[in-house]
């Protein structure tokens, strides 16, 4: 069975603050905005490459409250790069932590659903440096 992760939907309080970040401030795209009826309104955005969006709006449902989602993470191919393109977007983005697993910056949306990117270690580099016994 293949599995591919589609949408995950983020919990926020003010879903035209919401858009405005993830699209001007972390440069989603704006996939969809639709106010299905007066009680709902989706809205999905996409980070640029992924195949995995993410969705907000009104009356969608869901039981985590809005900043409780404190665990989505996307790779990134350099976490300098994604550093400097956030706060220059005004993006209140953490450092970069250095692990042997990778690079990570982390950073938070207007109502405090966290993010944390990760630069891929050169798994192939590794591997080089242990076949030479370096």
């Amino acid at each position: 069975m293949d599995v591919k992760i589609e949408l995950i939907h983020v919990p926020v309080t003010d879903v035209d603050r919401a858009k405005a970040f993830y699209v001007e401030q972390c440069g989603f795209n704006a996939d969809h905005d639709t106010r299905v009826s007066d009680t709902m309104r989706f809205v999905q955005i996409t980070p640029p490459g992924s195949a995995c969006s993410i969705a907000f709006g009104e009356g969608l449902g869901g039981t985590i409250e809005p900043g409780g989602l404190d665990v989505i993470q996307a790779v990134i191919a350099d976490a300098d790069a994604a550093l400097a393109q956030l706060r220059a977007a005004g993006v209140d983005a953490e450092g970069v932590d250095e692990q042997a697993w990778g690079r990570f910056v982390t950073f938070a949306d207007p109502d405090g659903n966290r993010w944390t990117l990760q630069q891929l270690p050169d798994w192939s580099q590794q591997q080089q440096q242990q076949t030479s016994g370096d």
